[in-house]
């Protein structure tokens, strides 16, 4: 399961200069009138070797890479800067055109919470003109990766399920989300306090540590969300933001993942498009609706009998979600993974016994092993504080049921996938932050992006009224500049690349055709 594996393997409080009115404007919490984060602002960054051990093989790639890495302490609450302090852990690869640095980039890839170290050596090999011009940082976001964790112990290290075809499955799936949050209760301290707006902060204090006037910012996914907040918290400070993907700002929180279900159904319906062509290799189907109806056949058989892969079991919680992690990139390598990954689920499906299966059956070890690192429990911790969740479970089962008909496979998963939240253990210790600003940003993103639906992509640029947005036309991949896909895009790269060296954004919206880098 390439494709599920590579999903796997796949951070102030002062005002800007706007004055307090901004400040009032924008929600940020406000402590005494020095703000008391002058110790965090003004601490000495001490870099090292970024290796922890002989098996730290991040570490050994940072490295590798000449990166040299550090933890920058900041409060676990901002508006109680001489309260408990974590730390949260960074990476940094110096310009290599030193003459010309203009200043640093920070990188983000998304998640929420997913660690952002090794991105600093990853955009320097993809896109080597920016690592010239500028210091590249790579952040763990606060309870991820190296920072101080948030581990809950879960025991499975991925929680995305569907609630199944039914009130009984549904209930189960319930049960258990009940039952990972319950998980999280001696961690309430530090729950509050896992938004957006706190990690916004922790990269205002980062910048300021490194003594730099402004940040520049290169986010994906979940990471355009917290993009927009750092330029909504702190407007003077944001330099050159680059949003790939971008998340509806509105749909940030418990409910982001609603509205995926139709645009991962098209995104699936292409893959089946491109399946029916190679009908004599997988032997899916020779038209779309052919293949179409053996994924239907396969969630089918699922739902009545777990079907065996070695010593893993797929049944109709897993199955959605084996779609869900494989869906979002569209190139012949994601697609033929894709492809021999139902071929043997369709083969299980007609009662074939599946000895062996090695790129299924690790995919499947990602989403059944026990999490070791917390990285599930701490994405949750962040998505809960986030936003407000519904505390009644029925609500769920309400909303699966209103759109079984359109949305008969993704809506039970992705209607409930963050179930958690409805029995999370504590609440968040601000509102979200609502996004409304004119500071010039670039948009990228996929017209077909299945996980980051367009719609939402559009209302991000409208609420970001100082952005241009580039659209790859007819791309059903999530993610489109060069640091996140193996398919690049020449017209996405030049964008993203005239804008952070030259501060140039397009004179309008741009739409790019769907082709490959060279």
């Amino acid at each position: 399961m390439a494709a599920v594996t590579a999903t796997a393997a796949a951070v102030a409080l002062l005002a800007s200069a706007g004055g307090a009115s901004a400040l009032a404007a924008s929600g940020a919490r406000q402590p005494g009138p020095d703000g008391g984060l002058a110790r965090f602002e003004q601490q000495k960054i001490t870099w090292h070797d970024c290796r922890t051990g002989p098996d730290d093989a991040i570490g050994a790639q940072l490295e590798a890479a000449g990166a040299r890495c550090a933890e920058v302490t900041v409060p676990l609450d901002h508006a109680r800067p001489d309260g408990p302090a974590i730390e949260v852990a960074i990476s940094r690869l110096r310009a290599t055109d030193p003459g010309r640095r203009r200043g640093a980039l920070l990188i983000n890839p998304g998640g929420p919470g997913d660690p952002g170290r090794i991105y600093a050596p990853l955009l320097k090999a993809t896109m080597p003109t920016l690592a010239a011009r500028y210091d590249l940082i790579g952040m763990d976001p606060r309870f991820t990766g190296r920072s101080t964790p948030l581990n809950c112990h879960w025991p499975i290290g991925d929680y995305v399920r569907s609630t199944g075809h039914d009130r009984r499955g549904f209930d189960r799936i319930a049960a258990q989300a009940q039952d990972l949050a319950s998980r999280c209760a001696g961690l309430r301290e530090m729950l509050p306090h896992a938004s957006a707006r706190a990690t916004a902060r922790d990269m205002d204090l980062i910048r300021a540590a490194l003594g730099e006037p402004k940040l520049s910012y290169l986010g994906g996914s979940y990471g355009t969300y917290l993009g927009a907040v750092y330029m909504q918290l702190f407007p003077a400070r944001a330099d050159r933001f680059v949003l790939d993907s971008a998340l509806d700002p509105a749909a940030a929180g418990p409910g982001y993942a609603r509205p995926m279900g139709p645009y991962l159904a098209k995104a699936l319906k292409e893959w089946a498009g491109w399946a029916a062509r190679h009908h004599g290799r997988y032997r899916l189907g020779s038209t779309t609706a052919r293949v179409l109806a053996t994924v239907g056949r396969i969630d089918r058989a699922a739902a009545r009998t777990p079907l065996r892969i070695g010593r893993y079991r797929v049944d109709t919680h897993v199955f959605p979600a084996i779609l869900l992690l494989s869906l979002g990139r569209d190139s012949e390598q994601a697609y033929a993974a894709l492809a021999a990954d139902l071929q043997v689920l369709d083969d299980a499906a007609r009662g074939a016994e599946i000895t062996s299966a090695p790129s299924l059956e690790e995919g499947l070890a990602y989403l059944s092993s026990p999490e070791t690192d917390g990285a599930g429990s701490a994405r949750m911790a962040i998505t809960c504080a986030d936003g407000p969740a519904s505390r009644d479970v029925d609500a769920y089962y309400r909303d699966i049921q209103a759109h079984r008909a359109d949305e008969p496979l993704f809506g039970p998963l992705t209607r409930a996938m963050n179930l958690p939240c409805a029995f999370w253990p504590a609440s968040a210790a601000e509102p979200p932050t609502r996004i409304r600003n004119d500071v010039p940003a670039l948009i990228v993103g996929a017209s077909g992006d299945p996980k980051t639906p367009y719609p939402g992509q559009r209302a991000m640029h409208r609420a970001l009224s100082g952005s241009r947005m580039v659209t790859v036309r007819g791309a059903f991949r999530h993610l489109v500049s060069g640091v996140f896909t193996a398919t690049r895009n020449a017209c996405v790269d030049d964008a993203v690349g005239r804008y952070l060296l030259d501060g140039v954004l397009p004179a309008e919206d741009t739409v790019c055709a769907d082709a490959p880098a060279r």
